[in-house]
């Protein structure tokens, strides 16, 4: 007889309530558990491309995500004055452009995917796990409250700095790349329009302003720097960083400066972007997904990875539960190799992050600076071109993995 398999997982973004989705699909219970009080609703912008789409559309979700998207209609590089250096239009595909046809909030689509699972998914919040022990054939969580729970396996969906992977897989290689990003959402103003607005200063100093679909903007400052630790701060000692980074800084730094003081300033998520590498990404009967075990870095992936890791491991953990024993080990550790070798080519495409790419967007001379803006601004007539060049530079294609047809068993 089939029993039914139960699978926790550990994390409720976007890559955990996306798998629980499709393990619900193939008869499996669900259990996530969130270290969070609640759903997370707030992020930044994301894209989705390629292969992370058409994960969607086999979710239902390709008319309603689009739908909650932000409404951006391209990159716009501005001098200091906030003119236009170049233009580069939303992309028409899944791919090109350096904004995507599909720019959601990460709230938005992790409330999408959640609201489709909450009726198949039990959502435990404000809760996390301590221990785990694997017997073979199962393992049991211990959760922070004290309650234990037994499951067929564990999924760790968690972020780049995952403390409950370090439970499973403690060695992992984290590697800094010296990129800074602080996040806000501030106050609109009548002369934010639908456009990425992106500023460029001498010392790799950059202000962005993105639209959202909720009345605000959404504020990135970014910049390269050789110090480590900065992300592991308090809010005030970030705060103090950014003030002195961004002091002689003008165009829009001066406005997003100052919703650091005001209300609308406690949203700060101040990110040091890191790399996870690691030589599995499974050990017994837990696993890792999402950035947990392959964070990318700067360039937009992370989305599309997580959507389709969770789409594939679903897919192989599947496959075979018509027609076998549910609990054997054996059938449990091959799915997990598959789920691996599949997603492994395109992980590592996405990880080639070169640094000349990040010091081409981010001059540190005057002198640099200069020579990106007539760059920008000659590339600017042949948008279609750039835009190419651009996607070749920050993110490898997006169709780059190919996604199997899973049939679906429950």
């Amino acid at each position: 007889m089939v029993m039914t398999r139960h699978a926790l997982i550990s994390g409720a973004s976007i890559a955990g309530p996306a798998l629980a989705h499709q393990l619900a699909a193939r008869g499996w219970r669900t259990t996530v558990v969130e270290r969070a009080p609640r759903l997370r609703d707030e992020g930044q912008n994301i894209d989705v491309r390629g292969a992370g789409r058409e994960v969607l559309r086999r979710m239902d979700l390709e008319d309603a995500a689009p739908a909650a998207g932000t409404g951006e209609v391209g990159l716009r590089f501005v001098d200091d004055d906030g003119a236009a250096v170049a233009e580069f239009p939303a992309g028409r595909g899944d791919s090109a452009g350096g904004t995507a046809e599909m720019e959601i909030l990460r709230g938005e689509l992790s409330r999408l995917i959640h609201e489709r699972t909450r009726d198949t998914t039990e959502y435990r919040f404000d809760e996390q796990i301590r221990e785990l022990t694997d017997h073979g054939d199962g393992v049991t969580a211990r959760l922070a409250g004290g309650e234990e729970i037994d499951a067929d396996l564990v999924v760790v969906a968690e972020g780049t700095r995952s403390r409950t992977r370090d439970l499973v897989l403690p060695d992992a290689e984290v590697t800094e790349l010296g990129l800074q990003v602080a996040y806000l959402t501030i106050p609109r103003t009548n002369d934010d329009d639908r456009w990425w607005r992106w500023h460029s200063a001498p010392g790799s100093r950059s202000t962005s302003l993105r639209p959202d679909n909720r009345g605000t903007t959404r504020a990135m400052l970014a910049f390269l720097s050789d110090v480590r630790g900065l992300g592991e701060l308090d809010r005030d000692a970030q705060v103090t960083v950014l003030r002195r980074t961004y002091a002689d800084v003008g165009w829009q730094a001066p406005r997003v400066l100052a919703a650091l003081d005001a209300d609308e300033g406690a949203s700060l998520y101040f990110d040091a972007v890191a790399q996870i590498r690691l030589p599995r990404w499974s050990t017994g009967r837990t696993v890792l997904l999402g950035d947990a075990a392959w964070a990318t870095g700067p360039f937009g992936t992370g989305t599309t990875l997580a959507l389709v890791g969770a789409y594939v491991l679903a897919g192989e953990l599947g496959a075979g539960s018509d027609t076998a024993d549910t609990s054997d080990t054996a059938d449990t550790a091959t799915a997990l190799a598959r789920y691996e070798e599949r997603m492994r080519p395109f992980v590592a495409r996405s990880q080639d992050v070169k640094p000349a790419a990040l010091r081409a967007m981010n001059p540190r001379s005057a002198a640099g600076l200069a020579v990106q803006r007539r760059v920008l601004g000659l590339a600017g007539s042949l948008s279609s071109v750039f835009g190419g060049v651009l996607e070749k530079l920050s993110s490898p294609r997006a169709e780059a993995v190919q996604l199997p047809d899973y049939r679906l068993t429950a």
